[in-house]
């Protein structure tokens, strides 16, 4: 494993499944901040790859955060209307120099900026964890991970509130604009 990526610096990011098959790539993540907790990057006007070979341009800025001792990852997308989260079930995040990279289990939530939210993917995660035979264990932590991460949401803990989102698309506009 390589070093962690620099802060100022543009990576890719790759989601593979279970069996190691590539599932989706973000050509480009400017990074923003490197915790021991996270990776903090934003994507914007990206392409994003399918692992059907669709490609599509993603329409906001969105401030992610690549948790790298939690089992999910946090895309942030700022819209007209407010801050929309969409939470990844995902194992944690590592950086290996080419990509920040995770596996994808399929459940993902989504968080309404009028604090309601939606927990999405449920028959496809049963389905995967047949299909490629997700262990019990990694089951048992997903599900553990969804309910300390509906917790956070709740209690509105970063990055789950505006000033935390605000914070760092605010830094990026300022990197940005220096570059």
């Amino acid at each position: 494993m390589t070093d962690l990526p620099e802060i100022g610096t543009e990576v890719y990011v790759q989601s593979f499944k279970h069996d190691g098959s590539l599932h989706r790539t973000w050509c480009k993540a400017f990074v923003l901040d490197i915790t021991d907790d996270y990776i903090v990057a934003v994507t914007n006007k990206a392409w994003v790859i399918e692992h059907d070979g669709r490609k599509w341009f993603t329409r906001e800025p969105a401030v992610c955060f690549y948790w790298r001792k939690r089992w999910f990852n946090v895309i942030s997308m700022i819209r007209k209307t407010g801050i929309y989260y969409y939470v990844n079930m995902a194992s944690p995040s590592l950086y290996d120099g080419e990509a920040i990279k995770n596996i994808d289990y399929d459940l993902d939530v989504k968080l309404y900026p009028d604090r309601t939210y939606q927990i999405l993917d449920e028959n496809e995660y049963a389905l995967h964890a047949r299909e490629m035979n997700y262990p019990e264990e990694i089951r048992r932590i997903v599900e553990t991970e969804m309910d300390r991460l509906i917790d956070l949401m709740y209690d509105g803990k970063d990055p789950f509130n505006n000033e935390c989102i605000e914070k760092y698309y605010h830094q990026y506009l300022k990197m940005n604009r220096n570059a």
